[in-house]
């Protein structure tokens, strides 16, 4: 996932992005508490502190940055879901959730996000007012005029906290470099280290390939003879870029360009969160389970459970299973998708279709590891072939496991898809899934999930 925090940050932004989550939820708990006379140093002096940890862990650094996160509405949600969670879990296991003032604290979850929200906005408008008063921003150029270039300098403007963007070098003629004026043009490649030591550049941004190009070569080892931090923008047309990081494998540096969320303890997190969760639901509707089945066996003749091959994890073949709700089951090179009135869905089956209660034995495949309970649905194994072909980067959504909702479902995506749009439209909300995962995001889309099938629209 591209990181909000990067070398050019003012340790001032850092610090108030560190800080403002915790603080306004302390604030408001001792505001809500003492409001409803409720404060007593024991438990609130520990569930205050315990209150703070837990905030800085789950909100980790606000985004303050226009445009800094991809669902700015839910990104607050996410997280304090999370986190009223995990401070319940802490009365419990310490004990001291008995102690909890009810209305004290029924207030807190309600007015915390809405403190959240207008802290993260204040905290954003003060900043950026002291960056351009004081003229604190890090002064940066761009080495190299290209669409990349542009679109980073794009990026650079729209913030004060990203930067002061003070132009561009380039070996072509000004001329033949129409994306910019001339007054932005600073100079030739060969120019760049004096006007770096001349105007006391900070950043210095290489939008050119990473090459053994004699020009690339001189110019970083004349920006040796300077104290810029010195950065190289890959150039990756046409490709979608998915959880962009930089790792080492040994002592060689490697940007992921594309890679899953789900490694190392975010796949533990992932893992462990859906075990729990498929358990839990699966011994609370069990009962329900059984008279479904026992309702299919006695509605229409067939099998109880349809078996299908879909795709899963890696684009590998996996059998996932609901409740019979046609009267054939499909399972071959062609698969007509259900459409409203379909003749093959038996009345029964319209009903579980429609309540999305035929992909209950779905939790079966969770717990067995081939499916998830939030990630990109699976498609048919036939559909899949069809669309690979169509959509480019329809593979994509194969980097991490397929799963019961997602958030293409909750987004209005949920259903038939009759037109190549349609899927390109959930094809892109399951790479912004993967692309933006957080475990605050899957409980969200969970919540989301429950109104999303009371409203039983788009299920046929």
């Amino acid at each position: 996932m591209y990181s909000q925090q990067t070398g050019t940050e003012l340790p001032l932004v850092a610090l108030v992005r560190f800080l403002v989550a915790p603080t306004v939820c302390v604030v408001s708990l001792l505001a809500c508490l003492f409001a409803y006379g409720q404060y007593h140093p024991w438990p609130y002096s520990i569930v205050v502190v315990a209150v703070f940890v837990i905030a800085t862990l789950i909100f980790g650094e606000l985004p303050l940055e226009r445009g800094g996160t991809l669902l700015p509405g839910q990104w607050v949600m996410t997280r304090w879901m999370t986190m009223v969670a995990v401070v319940f879990l802490f009365g419990l296991v310490t004990k001291t959730y008995v102690s909890y003032a009810r209305e004290a604290m029924v207030a807190w979850i309600v007015v915390t996000p809405f403190a959240l929200s207008g802290a993260q906005q204040a905290a954003r408008g003060i900043l950026h007012s002291l960056i351009v008063t004081a003229g604190a921003a890090r002064k940066a150029i761009i080495v190299g005029v290209n669409d990349l270039a542009c679109e980073l300098a794009v990026q650079i403007r729209a913030d004060p906290c990203r930067g002061a963007l003070m132009g561009y070098f380039d070996d072509r003629h000004r001329d033949r470099l129409p994306q910019v004026s001339r007054d932005e043009m600073l100079g030739r490649m060969a120019d760049v280290a004096a006007i770096v030591k001349k105007l006391a550049v900070q950043v210095v941004y290489i939008t050119l390939p990473m090459s053994r190009d004699k020009r690339v070569v001189s110019l970083l080892d004349a920006l040796r003879d300077t104290t810029a931090s010195v950065y190289f923008a890959p150039h990756t047309p046409g490709f979608d870029l998915i959880q962009v990081c930089a790792h080492r494998v040994g002592e060689v540096p490697v940007i992921a360009l594309c890679e899953t969320p789900f490694f190392g303890i975010n796949g533990v997190l992932k893992r462990a969160s859906d075990i729990v969760l498929a358990t839990s639901i699966l011994l609370a509707i069990w009962p329900l389970m059984l008279a479904i089945a026992i309702g299919v066996k006695l509605s229409s003749p067939g099998p109880v459970l349809f078996r299908q091959r879909r795709y899963g994890l890696d684009g590998r073949e996996i059998v996932t299973l609901k409740f019979r709700t046609m009267r054939v089951c499909e399972d071959g090179a062609h698969i007509r998708q259900a459409v409203a009135g379909d003749i093959r869905v038996t009345p029964l089956g319209a009903f579980l279709r429609r309540t999305s209660l035929d992909e209950l034995p779905q939790f079966f495949n969770v717990l067995l590891g081939s499916m998830s309970i939030v990630g990109p649905r699976p498609h048919a194994v036939a559909h899949n072939e069809l669309y690979r072909r169509l959509i480019g980067g329809y593979m994509l959504r194969h980097k991490v496991r397929p799963g019961i909702t997602g958030w293409a479902q909750v987004c209005g995506l949920r259903g038939e898809t009759d037109t190549v749009e349609k899927m390109e439209a959930r094809v892109r909300h399951d790479l912004d899934y993967i692309k933006n995962w957080s475990l605050s995001l899957d409980l969200w889309i969970i919540f989301r999930t429950i109104f999303v099938v009371l409203e039983q629209r788009n299920a046929h």
